[in-house]
């Protein structure tokens, strides 16, 4: 894609400022034991599904972008093994199994194939039932099919068995990672991105997504899975020469 739609770069970059700074407060009270009651409250939870909803939906616009998508995909999905032994080596207690670069790639994986299908349904209704589907299975990991606080229909248990299950959304009691994004239902919400793209593109609404400029940004934006992948090691580094006394 010669011309980039500069606003999604601008979205990108500011939802991963965002997730910079949440990980930099989470190692300050969860790594290096900074008392900070607020984060642990639901404040803490909407900031991080602010992070994650913004980074699957436009992961979902973005999907149909560009001319190397299996490139892409399985790029990233090669990143998420990488942090996966890095973390299980260096930082066992913090883990990441199954987090949100391995949800992302997968789903632009998925994407490919579904992308011929997916095109033929009308964009307000695609947005509409993906919506749908993402609220009732929002609860998986609860063990339900639930719209808000009222339960449809109980999951059964056998279905939360092991790391393939989990990988799906149906993780077992034992199981633990520091950042887990299952592909249901978040896939339903990237389906969303997605059908929003199409919708946009339908309304020729696309070319409005390049009326704002911020070149700082837009090189965050452009360059996100590469800070992402570093991001960690150096907020740990800094913060362990600051608190190593």
């Amino acid at each position: 894609m010669k011309n980039r739609y500069t606003s999604l770069d601008i979205l990108r970059a500011l939802a991963l400022i965002s997730m910079i700074i949440f990980h930099t407060v989470w190692d300050l009270v969860y790594i290096f034991r900074i008392d900070m009651p607020w984060f642990k409250s639901d404040i803490g939870e909407i900031w991080q599904q602010s992070i994650l909803w913004t980074f699957v939906l436009l992961s979902g616009f973005c999907s149909s972008l560009g001319n190397k998508r299996l490139k892409r995909a399985v790029t990233v999905i090669i990143c998420s093994v990488i942090i996966s032994v890095v973390t299980l080596i260096f930082m066992p207690s913090n883990f990441i199994l199954f987090g949100v670069l391995c949800f992302l790639g997968t789903a632009m994986l998925v994407m490919i194939p579904l992308d011929k299908v997916f095109s033929k349904i009308p964009p307000p209704a695609g947005i509409i039932i993906s919506a749908i589907l993402f609220a009732l299975t929002k609860n998986l990991m609860k063990g339900k099919i639930a719209f808000g606080e009222f339960t449809l229909l109980r999951i059964p248990d056998f279905l939360y068995a092991n790391d393939l299950t989990a990988f799906l959304g149906f993780p077992p009691a034992n199981f633990s990672s520091s950042d887990y994004v299952p592909f249901f239902p978040w896939i339903f919400l990237f389906f969303c991105g997605y059908f929003l793209f199409r919708l946009f593109l339908r309304k020729d609404l696309l070319k409005h997504l390049s009326f704002v400029s911020c070149k700082p940004l837009e090189f965050i934006g452009r360059n996100t899975l590469w800070i992402y992948m570093i991001h960690q090691p150096v907020i740990y580094g800094i913060l362990y020469l600051i608190f190593r006394n």
